[in-house]
C-alpha cells in the first residue's frame, strides 16, 4: 500500500516495525456532546483504513481512547474543561454524560458500519500510566513544577514544529486566537502534562500524584494508552487534521522525550467536512448528527457513501442537495445489484481475482476510496456472470462496508413480496427497480385509480415525480423507473 505521510508530506510505500503486523492508534472521542457528522468523516475514513490493511493481510491491532477528563476547551490548554461543560449542561455527574455520549457514539458507528476498534480504553482508566510517564519525563529534564502544574519544555526539543514551519509569530501566547498566556510556562510551546487544584478548584474528576491532587492533560492521555496497548513502537496514528497541532505535535515530543527513540513514522490525518459556510464545528451552529440525517429520511449510509466518492486530504463540502445526490447514487447502485440473479452458478475465480488485484491497487493508491466505488461499477459492466459479480461485489464490500448484497437481497425480498401481494389483489402488478417502498407507493396509486379516487392517485404520481420516479401504465399494472 502507498499511504500519504502527514509527517514526511511524502507518499511512500506503507510499511510497519513488525513485518505483517500494525500497530495502529486513533484519537476518539471527546465524550462531552453528540457526534457531529464531521468528526465521523475521519472515523469512517479510518475504519476503511483498518479494513483494508485487513484486506491486504496485516494484523491489525487498533486501539482508540475516550477522553473522558482534560480535554479543555481551547486545544492549548485554556478554558473550561469539556466534560465538566457538559455535565453542567445537562445537570449531571461527568461519568454520566461520558458514559451517555460514549454510548451514542458507538450507536452513530454501527449506524455507520464502522468497526469498534480491538482496544477501546478510556482516559480516567489509565491515571497511574500517565504518572509513570510525567515522573520519567521530570527525570530526564524534559518537564518542569510551575504554579502547581506540570509542564513539559519544549526547549529541550531539537525540532518542535514536527508537522509544518510555524510561523513563530502566529503562535505566540496571547497573539494566536484562542491563546491565552500561562505565566507558569517558561516557553510559549510548553503544554500542561499534569494539572492540580491550581487550574480548577471545582474540577470534578481529579488524583492524588506526586505533584499533588490533580489530573492529567489532555496530550498525555494518548500517549499513555498508546504506549501501554501498542508498545513502545506504533506503526500508524489516525486522527482530524486539526489535531496535527498541538496534539500530535505534542504527543511526539513527550512520547519519543520518554522512551528515548522515535515513535511513529506514520501519520494519517483526515481533512474537515465544511459546510457552505466553512469548517463544521459543535459551536456554530451547523449541528448536524447522525439521527439528524435519519429523521430527514437518509439512509446513514448515503452519508458513508458521500465520504467514500472523496479522498481523505481534501475537504469536504456538506450541503443538502450533495447528499441527495449521493442518496439517490447509493440506492440506485443497490438497486442494480438487486437485479443481479442469484443463480448458484460457479464463480470464475480468475475473473474474482483479477478485480481483487484491481482493487488492491486502486484504493491501496493512498486510500483511494473513490477509486474503489468507481470499480463497484466496473464489476457490474463485466462480461462475466452474476455469481462472480456478486462474489466480488461482497469481497469489496468487506473494506468499502456500504451493505451492498444485505440491502440488495432485502430489496428482492421486498419487490417479491409487493409483485406477490399486487397479484393477489386483483392482479395489479407493479414492475421497477427493486425498491419496495416504491412498489408500495405504485400499488397505493393503483388502488386509488381502481377506486376511482384520482385526486389520490395524482397525489401519490407527482408525490413520486418530485422524487424522480417516472411511472407508465401498462395492461394490468404499471412500470416505474427513475430518470
Amino acid at each position: 500500500m502507498q499511504l500519504y505521510n502527514s509527517l514526511t508530506h511524502k507518499k511512500a510505500p506503507f510499511v510497519t516495525h513488525t513485518p505483517g503486523r500494525v500497530e495502529m492508534y486513533t484519537c476518539g472521542p471527546t465524550v462531552y456532546h453528540f457526534a457531529h457528522i464531521g468528526n465521523l468523516r475521519s472515523y469512517i475514513m479510518e475504519d476503511v483504513l483498518e479494513k483494508f490493511l485487513r484486506y491486504e493481510g496485516y494484523d491489525v491491532n487498533r486501539v482508540m481512547n475516550i477522553t473522558d477528563v482534560g480535554h479543555l476547551a481551547s486545544d492549548a490548554d485554556t478554558g473550561e474543561d469539556k466534560m465538566l461543560k457538559g455535565a453542567r449542561r445537562e445537570h449531571k455527574t461527568v461519568m454520566e454524560i461520558a458514559q451517555f455520549y460514549t454510548d451514542a457514539f458507538f450507536e452513530d458507528c454501527r449506524r455507520l458500519n464502522i468497526k469498534t476498534p480491538d482496544v477501546v480504553q478510556p482516559a480516567t482508566g489509565c491515571i497511574d500510566e500517565y504518572i509513570k510517564i510525567v515522573s520519567g519525563l521530570l527525570e530526564k529534564g524534559y518537564a518542569y513544577q510551575a504554579g502547581g502544574n506540570v509542564y513539559f519544555d519544549s526547549a529541550k526539543l531539537q525540532k518542535y514544529y514536527v508537522f509544518n514551519d510555524h510561523n513563530e509569530e502566529d503562535l505566540a501566547v496571547g497573539v494566536r486566537e484562542g491563546v491565552e498566556e500561562d505565566s507558569n510556562k517558561r516557553n510559549k510551546n510548553d503544554f500542561v502534562l499534569w494539572f492540580t487544584k491550581s487550574k480548577f478548584e471545582d474540577q470534578a474528576l481529579k488524583w492524588d500524584s506526586p505533584w499533588g491532587v490533580g489530573y492529567p492533560g489532555w496530550h498525555i492521555e494518548c500517549s499513555g494508552i498508546s504506549l501501554k496497548y501498542n508498545g513502545e513502537y506504533l506503526d500508524l496514528h489516525c486522527g482530524g487534521v486539526d489535531n496535527a497541532f498541538p496534539h500530535h505535535t505534542n504527543e511526539i515530543a513527550q512520547s519519543e522525550s520518554y522512551i528515548g527513540h522515535p515513535w511513529c513514522h506514520q501519520w494519517f490525518h483526515v481533512h474537515h467536512l465544511n459546510t457552505t459556510s466553512g469548517k463544521m464545528s459543535k459551536s456554530k451552529g451547523e449541528f448536524l448528527t447522525v439521527s439528524l440525517l435519519e429523521e430527514k429520511g437518509y439512509d446513514p449510509l448515503s452519508y458513508r457513501f458521500f465520504c467514500l466518492q472523496s479522498h481523505y486530504r481534501k475537504a469536504l463540502v456538506f450541503s443538502w442537495e450533495n447528499l441527495d445526490n449521493a442518496q439517490g447514487a447509493y440506492q440506485k447502485l443497490i438497486a442494480r445489484i438487486a437485479a443481479l440473479q442469484e443463480d448458484g452458478s460457479t464463480v470464475d475465480e480468475t475473473v474474482r481475482q483479477e478485480y481483487r488485484q484491481k482493487f488492491l491497487a486502486q484504493v491501496g493508491n493512498d486510500l483511494n476510496t473513490s477509486m474503489g466505488i468507481t470499480l463497484l461499477y466496473d464489476v457490474l459492466k463485466a462480461k462475466t456472470s452474476d455469481a462472480t459479480k456478486l462474489a466480488i461485489l461482497e469481497d469489496f464490500d468487506g473494506v468499502l462496508s456500504l451493505s451492498l448484497l444485505e440491502k440488495a437481497a432485502a430489496q428482492r425480498a421486498k419487490a417479491a413480496a409487493a409483485k406477490a401481494a399486487a397479484q393477489t389483489s386483483g392482479g395489479y402488478t407493479v414492475t421497477g427497480e427493486g425498491d419496495a417502498a416504491i412498489d408500495a407507493q405504485v400499488l397505493a396509486r393503483g388502488e386509488a385509480k381502481k377506486a376511482k379516487n384520482f385526486a389520490e392517485a395524482d397525489r401519490i404520481r407527482d408525490e413520486l415525480k418530485a422524487q424522480g420516479i417516472e411511472i407508465a401504465d401498462v395492461p394490468g399494472g404499471a412500470v416505474w423507473k427513475r430518470v
